[in-house]
Protein backbone atom coordinates (compact mmCIF):
# COMPACT_ATOMS: atom_id res chain seq x y z
CA UNK A 1 0.00 0.00 0.00
CA UNK A 2 1.01 4.10 -0.16
CA UNK A 3 0.69 5.80 2.75
CA UNK A 4 -2.20 4.92 5.55
CA UNK A 5 -4.55 7.71 5.25
CA UNK A 6 -3.15 8.66 1.15
CA UNK A 7 -6.79 8.35 -0.44
CA UNK A 8 -8.47 10.57 2.19
CA UNK A 9 -6.03 13.19 1.32
CA UNK A 10 -5.36 13.07 -1.97
CA UNK A 11 -7.69 13.30 -5.08
CA UNK A 12 -7.35 11.26 -8.35
CA UNK A 13 -4.80 13.45 -10.76
CA UNK A 14 -4.56 12.95 -14.34
CA UNK A 15 -2.20 14.32 -16.91
CA UNK A 16 -2.19 17.62 -18.71
CA UNK A 17 -3.13 17.53 -22.40
CA UNK A 18 -2.18 19.57 -25.34
CA UNK A 19 -4.90 21.66 -26.54
CA UNK A 20 -7.30 20.13 -28.95
CA UNK A 21 -6.46 23.25 -31.60
CA UNK A 22 -2.60 22.00 -31.21
CA UNK A 23 -2.34 18.41 -31.32
CA UNK A 24 -4.64 17.67 -34.48
CA UNK A 25 -1.50 19.42 -36.09
CA UNK A 26 0.79 16.44 -35.64
CA UNK A 27 0.89 13.05 -35.08
CA UNK A 28 2.88 12.46 -31.96
CA UNK A 29 1.73 11.87 -28.14
CA UNK A 30 0.44 14.85 -26.11
CA UNK A 31 -0.25 13.78 -22.65
CA UNK A 32 2.20 15.45 -20.48
CA UNK A 33 4.10 13.68 -17.68
CA UNK A 34 2.88 13.91 -14.14
CA UNK A 35 5.29 15.80 -12.11
CA UNK A 36 7.06 13.44 -9.24
CA UNK A 37 5.55 15.04 -6.66
CA UNK A 38 2.08 14.44 -7.97
CA UNK A 39 2.89 10.73 -8.73
CA UNK A 40 4.18 10.29 -4.99
CA UNK A 41 0.73 11.06 -4.05
CA UNK A 42 -1.03 8.75 -6.46
CA UNK A 43 1.06 5.89 -5.19
CA UNK A 44 -0.20 7.29 -1.75
CA UNK A 45 -3.44 6.47 -2.79
CA UNK A 46 -3.29 2.95 -3.08
CA UNK A 47 -5.28 1.74 0.31
CA UNK A 48 -4.92 -1.36 2.39
CA UNK A 49 -7.15 -3.13 0.74
CA UNK A 50 -6.46 -6.64 1.42
CA UNK A 51 -7.64 -8.36 -1.23
CA UNK A 52 -5.95 -6.40 -3.87
CA UNK A 53 -8.35 -6.83 -6.72
CA UNK A 54 -6.58 -4.39 -9.07
CA UNK A 55 -4.39 -6.99 -9.69
CA UNK A 56 -7.15 -10.30 -11.14
CA UNK A 57 -8.46 -7.39 -13.20
CA UNK A 58 -5.26 -7.13 -14.29
CA UNK A 59 -4.50 -9.68 -17.25
CA UNK A 60 -0.92 -10.03 -16.82
CA UNK A 61 -1.40 -10.05 -12.86
CA UNK A 62 1.05 -6.89 -12.49
CA UNK A 63 1.72 -6.49 -8.34
CA UNK A 64 0.50 -3.00 -8.41
CA UNK A 65 0.01 -2.20 -4.84
CA UNK A 66 3.91 -3.11 -4.34
CA UNK A 67 4.74 -1.01 -7.72
CA UNK A 68 2.52 1.88 -5.91
CA UNK A 69 4.52 1.54 -2.55
CA UNK A 70 7.76 2.19 -4.73
CA UNK A 71 6.32 5.39 -6.45
CA UNK A 72 5.04 7.26 -3.05
CA UNK A 73 8.85 6.72 -1.44
CA UNK A 74 10.67 7.64 -5.11
CA UNK A 75 11.80 4.06 -5.08
CA UNK A 76 12.42 3.66 -9.13
CA UNK A 77 14.78 1.61 -9.84
CA UNK A 78 12.72 -1.13 -7.52
CA UNK A 79 9.46 0.12 -9.41
CA UNK A 80 10.87 -1.08 -12.92
CA UNK A 81 12.19 -3.72 -11.53
CA UNK A 82 8.60 -4.91 -9.78
CA UNK A 83 6.81 -4.03 -12.77
CA UNK A 84 9.23 -6.05 -15.37
CA UNK A 85 8.55 -8.85 -13.78
CA UNK A 86 4.97 -9.54 -14.93
CA UNK A 87 4.89 -7.47 -18.36
CA UNK A 88 7.60 -7.16 -21.07
CA UNK A 89 6.67 -3.75 -22.54
CA UNK A 90 4.99 -1.15 -20.11
CA UNK A 91 5.81 1.19 -21.88
CA UNK A 92 2.72 0.03 -24.60
CA UNK A 93 0.96 -1.18 -21.72
CA UNK A 94 1.32 2.01 -19.90
CA UNK A 95 -0.05 3.61 -23.05
CA UNK A 96 -2.41 2.11 -24.85
CA UNK A 97 -4.34 -0.49 -22.10
CA UNK A 98 -8.39 0.94 -21.20
CA UNK A 99 -6.79 -0.01 -17.61
CA UNK A 100 -9.10 -3.08 -16.65
CA UNK A 101 -7.37 -2.90 -13.51
CA UNK A 102 -8.48 0.57 -12.45
CA UNK A 103 -12.18 -0.67 -12.99
CA UNK A 104 -11.55 -3.41 -10.25
CA UNK A 105 -9.80 -0.94 -7.73
CA UNK A 106 -11.31 -1.17 -4.57
CA UNK A 107 -10.80 2.64 -3.74
CA UNK A 108 -13.62 2.98 -7.14
CA UNK A 109 -16.04 1.81 -4.72
CA UNK A 110 -16.05 4.70 -2.82
CA UNK A 111 -14.04 7.16 -4.89
CA UNK A 112 -12.17 7.60 -8.34
CA UNK A 113 -9.76 4.47 -8.45
CA UNK A 114 -5.65 5.16 -8.03
CA UNK A 115 -4.40 6.43 -11.17
CA UNK A 116 -2.69 3.05 -12.30
CA UNK A 117 -2.15 3.37 -15.71
CA UNK A 118 -0.37 6.41 -15.53
CA UNK A 119 1.95 5.59 -12.98
CA UNK A 120 2.87 2.32 -14.79
CA UNK A 121 3.62 4.60 -17.79
CA UNK A 122 5.75 7.22 -15.35
CA UNK A 123 7.62 4.11 -14.10
CA UNK A 124 9.02 2.88 -17.50
CA UNK A 125 8.96 6.62 -19.12
CA UNK A 126 11.73 6.85 -15.88
CA UNK A 127 13.28 3.52 -16.08
CA UNK A 128 14.17 4.44 -20.19
CA UNK A 129 15.43 7.96 -19.10
CA UNK A 130 17.64 6.81 -16.72
CA UNK A 131 18.84 3.95 -18.76
CA UNK A 132 17.97 1.01 -16.53
CA UNK A 133 16.38 -0.97 -19.16
CA UNK A 134 19.17 -3.55 -20.71
CA UNK A 135 19.45 -6.28 -22.69
CA UNK A 136 19.24 -9.47 -20.99
CA UNK A 137 21.08 -12.02 -22.95
CA UNK A 138 20.67 -15.96 -21.68
CA UNK A 139 23.53 -16.88 -19.19
CA UNK A 140 23.29 -20.30 -20.96
CA UNK A 141 21.84 -22.14 -24.13
CA UNK A 142 19.69 -24.72 -24.78
CA UNK A 143 20.12 -26.08 -28.00
CA UNK A 144 16.32 -26.37 -28.72
CA UNK A 145 15.17 -23.95 -31.74
CA UNK A 146 11.91 -22.12 -31.44
CA UNK A 147 10.19 -20.31 -34.95
CA UNK A 148 7.88 -17.78 -33.58
CA UNK A 149 5.54 -16.65 -36.34
CA UNK A 150 4.34 -12.83 -36.19
CA UNK A 151 5.83 -9.59 -34.61
CA UNK A 152 3.01 -8.72 -32.62
CA UNK A 153 2.85 -7.83 -28.90
CA UNK A 154 1.97 -11.79 -28.38
CA UNK A 155 4.85 -12.78 -30.71
CA UNK A 156 7.00 -10.42 -29.04
CA UNK A 157 6.67 -11.51 -25.46
CA UNK A 158 7.18 -15.12 -26.14
CA UNK A 159 10.07 -14.46 -28.16
CA UNK A 160 11.77 -12.23 -25.25
CA UNK A 161 10.94 -15.04 -22.84
CA UNK A 162 11.99 -18.33 -24.89
CA UNK A 163 14.92 -16.25 -25.88
CA UNK A 164 16.04 -15.52 -21.95
CA UNK A 165 15.22 -19.33 -20.89
CA UNK A 166 18.57 -19.92 -23.60
CA UNK A 167 16.69 -21.07 -26.80
CA UNK A 168 17.45 -20.11 -30.04
CA UNK A 169 14.63 -17.92 -31.62
CA UNK A 170 13.52 -16.80 -34.65
CA UNK A 171 10.53 -14.19 -35.53
CA UNK A 172 9.32 -14.63 -39.43
CA UNK A 173 7.55 -11.69 -39.92
CA UNK A 174 5.44 -10.93 -43.16
CA UNK A 175 5.85 -6.96 -43.05
CA UNK A 176 8.71 -4.85 -43.85
CA UNK A 177 9.03 -3.76 -40.28
CA UNK A 178 7.91 -5.74 -37.01
CA UNK A 179 5.48 -4.84 -34.48
CA UNK A 180 2.29 -6.09 -35.91
CA UNK A 181 -0.50 -3.95 -35.07
CA UNK A 182 2.05 -2.12 -31.93
CA UNK A 183 3.32 -0.67 -35.66
CA UNK A 184 0.44 -0.60 -38.26
CA UNK A 185 -2.26 -0.60 -36.36
CA UNK A 186 -1.98 1.96 -33.13
CA UNK A 187 -1.64 5.61 -34.29
CA UNK A 188 1.73 7.23 -33.54
CA UNK A 189 -0.27 9.56 -31.32
CA UNK A 190 -1.25 6.94 -29.32
CA UNK A 191 2.14 4.90 -29.14
CA UNK A 192 5.20 7.00 -30.77
CA UNK A 193 7.48 4.07 -32.71
CA UNK A 194 10.71 5.15 -31.00
CA UNK A 195 9.65 2.96 -27.98
CA UNK A 196 8.74 -0.11 -30.29
CA UNK A 197 12.18 0.25 -32.00
CA UNK A 198 13.74 0.15 -28.95
CA UNK A 199 12.02 -2.68 -27.51
CA UNK A 200 13.11 -4.26 -31.08
CA UNK A 201 16.67 -3.43 -30.54
CA UNK A 202 16.88 -4.84 -26.99
CA UNK A 203 15.68 -8.15 -28.18
CA UNK A 204 18.31 -8.48 -31.17
CA UNK A 205 20.84 -7.55 -28.83
CA UNK A 206 19.68 -10.60 -26.60
CA UNK A 207 20.03 -12.82 -29.38
CA UNK A 208 16.47 -12.77 -30.78
CA UNK A 209 16.76 -13.55 -34.69
CA UNK A 210 14.22 -11.14 -36.88
CA UNK A 211 13.46 -12.25 -40.28
CA UNK A 212 11.05 -9.28 -41.99
CA UNK A 213 9.26 -9.46 -45.64
CA UNK A 214 8.65 -13.71 -44.85
CA UNK A 215 4.90 -14.57 -45.24
CA UNK A 216 5.09 -18.11 -44.01
CA UNK A 217 2.56 -20.37 -45.12
CA UNK A 218 2.72 -18.30 -48.98
CA UNK A 219 6.93 -17.58 -48.82
CA UNK A 220 7.39 -20.94 -47.37
CA UNK A 221 4.88 -23.76 -46.25
CA UNK A 222 4.43 -24.11 -42.71
CA UNK A 223 5.68 -27.92 -42.87
CA UNK A 224 9.42 -26.60 -43.51
CA UNK A 225 9.11 -25.00 -39.79
CA UNK A 226 8.26 -28.54 -38.58
CA UNK A 227 11.24 -29.66 -39.67
CA UNK A 228 13.64 -27.34 -38.99
CA UNK A 229 12.59 -26.07 -35.32
CA UNK A 230 11.90 -27.62 -31.93
CA UNK A 231 8.25 -25.65 -31.25
CA UNK A 232 6.64 -23.21 -33.59
CA UNK A 233 4.36 -20.65 -32.09
CA UNK A 234 1.28 -19.13 -33.98
CA UNK A 235 0.98 -15.14 -32.99
CA UNK A 236 -0.27 -14.24 -36.64
CA UNK A 237 -3.50 -12.74 -35.63
CA UNK A 238 -6.76 -11.98 -35.87
CA UNK A 239 -6.52 -10.81 -39.76
CA UNK A 240 -9.45 -11.06 -40.76
CA UNK A 241 -12.31 -8.24 -40.56
CA UNK A 242 -15.89 -8.41 -40.73
CA UNK A 243 -17.20 -6.85 -43.78
CA UNK A 244 -20.43 -5.12 -44.71
CA UNK A 245 -22.33 -6.51 -47.11
CA UNK A 246 -24.28 -3.59 -48.43
CA UNK A 247 -24.93 -2.51 -51.61
CA UNK A 248 -22.32 0.28 -52.56
CA UNK A 249 -19.46 -1.91 -50.82
CA UNK A 250 -17.46 -1.73 -53.75
CA UNK A 251 -17.23 2.03 -53.87
CA UNK A 252 -13.94 3.58 -54.09
CA UNK A 253 -13.92 5.15 -50.78
CA UNK A 254 -15.23 2.65 -48.92
CA UNK A 255 -12.77 0.95 -46.88
CA UNK A 256 -11.40 -1.22 -43.89
CA UNK A 257 -10.14 1.02 -40.60
CA UNK A 258 -6.91 -1.08 -40.87
CA UNK A 259 -6.42 -0.39 -44.42
CA UNK A 260 -6.44 3.27 -43.39
CA UNK A 261 -4.35 3.47 -40.14
CA UNK A 262 -1.82 0.97 -41.56
CA UNK A 263 -1.70 3.59 -44.91
CA UNK A 264 -1.08 6.57 -42.58
CA UNK A 265 1.32 4.89 -40.24
CA UNK A 266 3.47 4.34 -43.20
CA UNK A 267 3.00 7.46 -44.11
CA UNK A 268 3.91 9.10 -41.22
CA UNK A 269 7.42 6.29 -41.07
CA UNK A 270 8.45 6.28 -44.26
CA UNK A 271 7.46 9.68 -45.40
CA UNK A 272 7.87 9.29 -49.57
CA UNK A 273 5.74 6.19 -49.45
CA UNK A 274 3.92 5.26 -52.61
CA UNK A 275 0.07 3.77 -52.47
CA UNK A 276 -1.99 2.19 -55.17
CA UNK A 277 -4.45 4.23 -53.76
CA UNK A 278 -4.03 6.79 -51.29
CA UNK A 279 -6.87 6.72 -48.37
CA UNK A 280 -7.24 10.61 -46.60
CA UNK A 281 -9.45 12.26 -45.14
CA UNK A 282 -8.66 16.04 -46.12
CA UNK A 283 -11.44 18.09 -47.44
CA UNK A 284 -13.99 15.10 -46.62
CA UNK A 285 -17.07 13.95 -44.77
CA UNK A 286 -15.61 10.97 -43.21
CA UNK A 287 -17.81 7.96 -41.99
CA UNK A 288 -16.55 5.81 -39.13
CA UNK A 289 -19.31 2.13 -39.32
CA UNK A 290 -17.87 0.80 -35.93
CA UNK A 291 -17.56 2.05 -32.18
CA UNK A 292 -14.88 0.96 -30.69
CA UNK A 293 -11.19 1.57 -30.32
CA UNK A 294 -10.28 0.93 -33.60
CA UNK A 295 -12.88 3.48 -34.97
CA UNK A 296 -11.93 5.97 -32.62
CA UNK A 297 -8.39 5.93 -33.90
CA UNK A 298 -9.73 6.24 -37.16
CA UNK A 299 -11.50 9.57 -35.76
CA UNK A 300 -8.34 10.86 -34.23
CA UNK A 301 -6.20 10.22 -37.44
CA UNK A 302 -8.94 11.87 -39.74
CA UNK A 303 -9.17 14.72 -37.57
CA UNK A 304 -5.38 15.14 -38.21
CA UNK A 305 -5.62 15.32 -41.85
CA UNK A 306 -7.31 17.79 -42.18
CA UNK A 307 -11.80 15.94 -42.13
CA UNK A 308 -14.28 18.48 -43.09
CA UNK A 309 -16.57 16.32 -41.27
CA UNK A 310 -16.55 13.08 -38.81
CA UNK A 311 -19.37 10.65 -38.02
CA UNK A 312 -18.99 7.75 -35.86
CA UNK A 313 -22.15 5.55 -36.46
CA UNK A 314 -22.64 2.12 -33.80
CA UNK A 315 -25.30 -0.55 -34.09
CA UNK A 316 -25.78 -1.08 -30.81
CA UNK A 317 -27.41 1.00 -27.93
CA UNK A 318 -25.83 3.92 -26.26
CA UNK A 319 -23.97 2.44 -23.42
CA UNK A 320 -25.03 4.49 -19.68
CA UNK A 321 -23.01 7.29 -18.08
CA UNK A 322 -22.37 5.47 -15.36
CA UNK A 323 -21.34 1.48 -14.35
CA UNK A 324 -24.80 -0.53 -15.11
CA UNK A 325 -26.00 -3.48 -13.06
CA UNK A 326 -25.18 -5.87 -15.82
CA UNK A 327 -21.21 -5.12 -14.68
CA UNK A 328 -20.88 -4.73 -11.51
CA UNK A 329 -17.72 -4.06 -9.58
CA UNK A 330 -14.93 -5.29 -10.05
CA UNK A 331 -15.98 -6.36 -13.77
CA UNK A 332 -14.56 -4.49 -16.61
CA UNK A 333 -17.90 -1.39 -16.57
CA UNK A 334 -19.92 -1.66 -19.40
CA UNK A 335 -19.94 2.23 -19.33
CA UNK A 336 -19.70 5.01 -21.99
CA UNK A 337 -16.40 5.69 -22.82
CA UNK A 338 -15.09 8.98 -24.39
CA UNK A 339 -11.80 8.55 -25.64
CA UNK A 340 -9.14 11.70 -26.78
CA UNK A 341 -9.96 11.27 -30.19
CA UNK A 342 -13.63 12.03 -29.98
CA UNK A 343 -13.11 14.63 -27.66
CA UNK A 344 -11.51 16.30 -30.46
CA UNK A 345 -14.81 16.46 -32.05
CA UNK A 346 -17.28 13.98 -33.78
CA UNK A 347 -21.09 13.00 -34.40
CA UNK A 348 -21.33 9.57 -32.48
CA UNK A 349 -24.58 7.72 -33.14
CA UNK A 350 -25.84 4.56 -31.76
CA UNK A 351 -28.63 2.18 -32.83
CA UNK A 352 -27.71 2.76 -36.50
CA UNK A 353 -27.86 0.28 -39.18
CA UNK A 354 -26.28 0.92 -42.71
CA UNK A 355 -27.98 0.29 -45.18
CA UNK A 356 -26.21 0.58 -48.87
CA UNK A 357 -24.19 3.19 -50.26
CA UNK A 358 -24.64 5.45 -53.66
CA UNK A 359 -21.85 7.26 -55.62
CA UNK A 360 -21.25 9.22 -58.72
CA UNK A 361 -18.04 7.68 -61.35
CA UNK A 362 -17.42 4.73 -59.15
CA UNK A 363 -16.71 6.78 -55.72
CA UNK A 364 -19.25 7.01 -52.76
CA UNK A 365 -20.83 10.30 -52.20
CA UNK A 366 -23.73 9.12 -49.65
CA UNK A 367 -24.47 6.89 -46.91
CA UNK A 368 -28.19 5.52 -46.34
CA UNK A 369 -28.94 4.45 -42.88
CA UNK A 370 -32.01 3.88 -40.40
CA UNK A 371 -32.29 3.85 -36.88
CA UNK A 372 -32.68 0.80 -34.94
CA UNK A 373 -34.55 -1.01 -31.78
CA UNK A 374 -32.91 -3.17 -29.58
CA UNK A 375 -35.79 -6.21 -28.11
CA UNK A 376 -35.06 -8.31 -25.28
CA UNK A 377 -36.05 -12.00 -26.21
CA UNK A 378 -38.87 -13.83 -24.18
CA UNK A 379 -36.93 -16.88 -24.26
CA UNK A 380 -34.40 -17.32 -21.52
CA UNK A 381 -30.94 -17.17 -23.12
CA UNK A 382 -31.18 -16.03 -26.12
CA UNK A 383 -30.06 -12.67 -27.30
CA UNK A 384 -31.96 -9.33 -27.90
CA UNK A 385 -33.38 -8.97 -31.37
CA UNK A 386 -32.84 -5.85 -33.94
CA UNK A 387 -35.49 -4.20 -35.45
CA UNK A 388 -35.32 -0.80 -37.95
CA UNK A 389 -37.45 1.71 -37.13
CA UNK A 390 -40.00 2.72 -39.32
CA UNK A 391 -39.66 6.40 -40.95
CA UNK A 392 -36.33 6.69 -39.35
CA UNK A 393 -34.40 6.71 -42.64
CA UNK A 394 -31.86 8.39 -43.54
CA UNK A 395 -28.73 9.64 -45.73
CA UNK A 396 -25.80 11.79 -45.36
CA UNK A 397 -23.02 12.82 -47.43
CA UNK A 398 -20.11 10.16 -47.42
CA UNK A 399 -16.78 11.10 -49.37
CA UNK A 400 -14.91 8.63 -47.30
CA UNK A 401 -16.31 5.42 -45.32
CA UNK A 402 -14.20 3.27 -42.95
CA UNK A 403 -15.15 -0.06 -41.82
CA UNK A 404 -14.35 -0.61 -38.39
CA UNK A 405 -16.48 -3.08 -36.91
CA UNK A 406 -14.06 -6.17 -35.20
CA UNK A 407 -12.19 -8.92 -36.69
CA UNK A 408 -13.99 -12.26 -37.35
CA UNK A 409 -11.20 -14.58 -36.69
CA UNK A 410 -7.90 -15.02 -37.96
CA UNK A 411 -7.01 -15.79 -41.84
CA UNK A 412 -6.96 -19.64 -42.54
CA UNK A 413 -5.82 -19.54 -45.73
CA UNK A 414 -2.26 -20.46 -46.29
CA UNK A 415 -0.43 -21.16 -43.38
CA UNK A 416 -3.15 -22.53 -40.67
CA UNK A 417 -4.31 -24.75 -43.42
CA UNK A 418 -1.09 -26.11 -44.18
CA UNK A 419 -0.55 -26.58 -40.94
CA UNK A 420 -3.69 -28.63 -40.35
CA UNK A 421 -4.47 -27.06 -36.53
CA UNK A 422 -7.86 -27.13 -35.44
CA UNK A 423 -10.49 -24.31 -35.14
CA UNK A 424 -13.06 -23.53 -32.17
CA UNK A 425 -16.34 -23.27 -33.39
CA UNK A 426 -15.75 -18.95 -33.84
CA UNK A 427 -12.95 -19.78 -36.74
CA UNK A 428 -10.00 -18.71 -34.12
CA UNK A 429 -6.79 -21.92 -33.79
CA UNK A 430 -8.32 -24.32 -30.89
CA UNK A 431 -5.17 -24.71 -28.30
CA UNK A 432 -5.60 -27.05 -25.20
CA UNK A 433 -4.97 -26.61 -21.25
CA UNK A 434 -1.13 -25.93 -22.05
CA UNK A 435 -1.38 -23.44 -25.15
CA UNK A 436 -0.75 -26.22 -27.93
CA UNK A 437 -2.91 -26.54 -31.18
CA UNK A 438 -4.21 -29.78 -32.75
CA UNK A 439 -0.80 -29.85 -33.93
CA UNK A 440 2.15 -31.33 -32.03
CA UNK A 441 4.94 -28.72 -31.27
CA UNK A 442 2.52 -25.90 -32.66
CA UNK A 443 1.29 -23.24 -29.84
CA UNK A 444 -0.27 -20.48 -30.12
CA UNK A 445 -0.58 -16.85 -28.40
CA UNK A 446 -2.55 -13.84 -28.48
CA UNK A 447 -5.46 -12.53 -31.22
CA UNK A 448 -5.41 -16.06 -33.23
CA UNK A 449 -6.67 -18.12 -30.48
CA UNK A 450 -8.47 -15.70 -28.14
CA UNK A 451 -9.90 -13.62 -31.20
CA UNK A 452 -9.28 -10.05 -31.60
CA UNK A 453 -8.54 -8.33 -27.89
CA UNK A 454 -6.50 -6.42 -26.03
CA UNK A 455 -2.84 -5.71 -26.24
CA UNK A 456 -2.09 -6.24 -22.67
CA UNK A 457 -4.09 -9.86 -23.30
CA UNK A 458 -1.64 -10.41 -26.00
CA UNK A 459 1.29 -10.30 -23.79
CA UNK A 460 -0.32 -12.17 -20.94
CA UNK A 461 -1.05 -14.71 -24.02
CA UNK A 462 2.76 -14.68 -25.34
CA UNK A 463 4.32 -14.92 -21.99
CA UNK A 464 1.72 -17.96 -20.81
CA UNK A 465 2.83 -19.73 -24.04
CA UNK A 466 6.19 -19.16 -23.46
CA UNK A 467 6.22 -20.96 -20.22
CA UNK A 468 4.16 -23.96 -21.99
CA UNK A 469 7.14 -24.20 -25.37
CA UNK A 470 9.72 -24.19 -22.41
CA UNK A 471 8.19 -26.89 -20.53
CA UNK A 472 7.64 -28.64 -23.40
CA UNK A 473 11.12 -28.51 -24.61
CA UNK A 474 13.02 -29.07 -21.69
CA UNK A 475 10.13 -30.82 -18.88
CA UNK A 476 10.41 -28.30 -16.72
CA UNK A 477 10.47 -24.12 -16.95
CA UNK A 478 11.26 -21.83 -14.73
CA UNK A 479 9.68 -18.69 -16.69
CA UNK A 480 7.69 -16.50 -14.27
Amino acid sequence: MGKLTGFLEYKRAIPEEEPVGQRVQHYQEFTKPLPEEKLMEQGARCMDCGVPFCQSGCPLGNIIPEWNEFVYHSRWAEAIQNLHSTNNFPEFTGRVCPAPCENACVLGLIDQPIAIKQIEKEIIDHALKEGWVKPQPPTHRTGKRVAVIGSGPAGLAAAQQLRRAGHHVVIYEKSDRFGGLLRYGIPDFKLEKRLLDFRIEQMREEGVIFKPNIHVGVDIIGNYLLKDFDATILAIGAGHPRDLDIPGRTLKGVHFAMEYLTQQNRRFAEKNVVFDEEILAKNKTVVVIGGGDTGSDCVGTAHRQGAKKIYQFEILPKPPDERPPSTPWPLWSGELRTSTSHKEGCERRWCISTTRLTGENGAVKKLHGVEVKWEKSQEPGKPPTMKSLSGSEFEIEADLVLIAMGFVSPVHQGLLEDLKVGYDPRGNVNINENRMTSMPGVFSAGDVSRGASLVVWCIADGRETAKSVDRYLMGSTHLP
